[in-house]
């Protein structure tokens, strides 16, 4: 059997049984056959099945460098690894052959980009002015409403938008919002003065019945808001006050971190407050607090 009819046995395995994504087969599909033609160059000539079974893991690491001198960086060569990986796995278990010599391979690792965030006063002008370019005065105040609970909440969108309209944070509601984040974990976030105000503005204005269970948050049709028209809207707000273009609604969550930190804010208490499992991921935003640090020493202290 050639190789690639082993590949197009394995992606049918995917789809049938393992009922794999089609995004999901498409990207084994690429990253498989970006292989097999590596092998071909690399051989000097196109490999058979069983000839699979005896590459070494220096034919490997070749493959991941030729990939990494084509641009191709951490993630996409983990994921090719992984994609062949799966594939030596469905070839062992159906007639073989096993390669050893590809379990002896690290996966390259893939470097976490540090969270980018808003300067003060660009949080502060888009939580202003968020609702500034809607035509109608009740969806202006529901962007108004959500970009405040993002920014002075650190919710996640999908946190803000999966709200009921019993959870609504109001002016003589408990001092405490209950969000139900990954993984169903629920914490509890104070709610400041200013974004009570706003959701209750929100609520006020909003034509839509807004039973206690139904969504919180909705569109202009009255049916839940969805996570792209709130991008949509910060695009727009964005785009007209002269923001950069990293100011979308996770740069708001990874603002209300970097700013708490920045005044002080025990980092135990600010993982807490964003429903982190991990301290770990919690301790990215010293990395942002250390280069505003930096900055104003720089400022202060000119180089000569």
């Amino acid at each position: 059997m050639t190789a690639e009819a082993a590949l197009a046995a394995f992606l049918d395995w995917l789809a049938a049984e393992r009922r794999a994504s089609p995004a999901t087969v498409a990207a084994y599909r690429h990253d498989i056959a970006t292989f097999l033609g590596f092998l071909t160059r690399h051989l000097g000539a196109a490999p058979d099945r069983a000839a699979l079974g005896t590459l070494r893991a220096a034919d490997f690491r070749a493959w991941l460098a030729a990939r990494a001198g084509e641009g191709a960086g951490n993630a996409t060569r983990a994921r090719g690894l992984a994609a062949l990986r799966s594939f030596y796995r469905f070839l062992a278990r159906h007639g073989g052959p096993d390669c050893p010599a590809i379990r002896l391979l690290a996966t390259p690792r893939s470097r976490t980009p540090a969270p980018r965030a808003l300067s003060p006063r660009d949080a502060a002008t888009l939580a202003a002015e968020a609702g500034a370019l809607a035509r109608e005065p009740w969806i202006a105040a529901r962007d108004a409403a959500l970009v405040l609970l993002l920014y002075g909440c650190g919710l996640r969108a999908g946190e803000a938008l999966t709200l009921a309209r019993r959870d609504a944070p109001l002016p003589a509601g408990p001092p405490s919002l209950r969000v139900r984040g990954k993984g169903g974990k629920e914490r509890d976030v104070p709610v400041l003065p200013v974004v009570r105000e706003a959701v209750a503005a929100y609520i006020r204005l909003c034509p839509h019945p807004l039973a206690p269970e139904a969504p919180l948050f909705r569109g202009a049709r009255g049916g839940a808001l969805n996570d792209r028209l709130l991008r949509l809207a910060l695009a727009r707000a964005r785009a007209a006050l002269g923001l950069p273009e990293h100011a979308s609604p996770h740069a708001l969550r990874h603002s209300f971190a970097t700013h708490l930190l920045q005044a002080g804010a025990d980092l135990r208490a600010i993982q807490e407050l964003l429903g982190h499992a991990n301290l770990s991921t919690t301790q990215r935003y010293t990395q942002l607090s250390l280069e505003h640090l930096m900055a104003v020493y720089d400022k202060a202290h000119p180089k000569a």
